[in-house]
């Protein structure tokens, strides 16, 4: 990833939280048959090695799994992001050398990934999961709310990855390059807009 200094996020616990917060990663491999995406809800486990270790499953009928890795995988996330109008900017009333541009944060993690089959440490991740996503709900479902049978019929569905992360990048692009009015222009135009995740980012952008 493309992170030039005034962007650059060094740490480690930010890149972390934007992690948690996305949600939905994108796990990347890059194989003899060309590079294999998968979006996918993954799991960190910030306490494992220097940088954490993310944990996942993916379909036993998807090929990336079969497919050996060449080097190391790289799993994606995306946080809010906005499109920037340069019609916010003071500057363009100025000398009008603005252009359109887009404001995000991203993290790209990296480490070898091994995926498994063992039944009991599927079982430990779905379960892990589903805690996560289901614990701000007023009746959170849980793995045994199922009967046991049917969870370990469902398993053999699934593979289990775990990416130990040996390197990691973060991004942080919400207009640091422009000018305090420029910046000040940008807050304003995202406030205005219908969009909530706008709104949010506007929040995100310094002073």
């Amino acid at each position: 990833m493309y992170v030039p200094p005034a962007f650059r996020v060094d740490d480690l616990a930010a890149m972390h939280g934007t992690m948690r917060e996305a949600r939905l990663a994108s796990l990347v491999t890059a194989t003899a048959r060309g590079l294999v995406a998968t979006p996918l809800p993954l799991i960190l486990a910030a306490e494992e090695g220097p940088y954490g270790t993310l944990y996942g499953h993916v379909a036993r009928a998807n090929p990336q799994w079969n497919l050996p890795p060449m080097g190391d995988a790289m799993a994606m996330f995306m946080g809010l992001d906005a499109y920037i109008s340069p019609s916010w900017y003071p500057s363009k009333i100025e000398h009008h050398k603005v252009v359109p541009t887009w404001n995000y944060v991203a993290v790209h993690a990296y480490g070898p990934v091994e995926f498994f089959e063992d039944a009991d440490r599927l079982l430990e991740i779905v379960t892990r999961l589903t805690k996560l996503h289901e614990q701000p709900r007023a009746e959170p479902w849980a793995v045994t709310d199922a009967p046991e049978a049917f969870i370990r019929a469902q398993l053999k569905g699934i593979i289990g990855l775990r990416l130990p992360i040996t390197r990691i990048e973060g991004k942080r692009k919400m207009s640091q390059n422009r000018t305090a009015a420029d910046r000040a222009g940008v807050v304003a135009g995202l406030g205005a807009s219908e969009r909530a995740s706008d709104r949010a980012v506007a929040a995100l952008i310094p002073d």
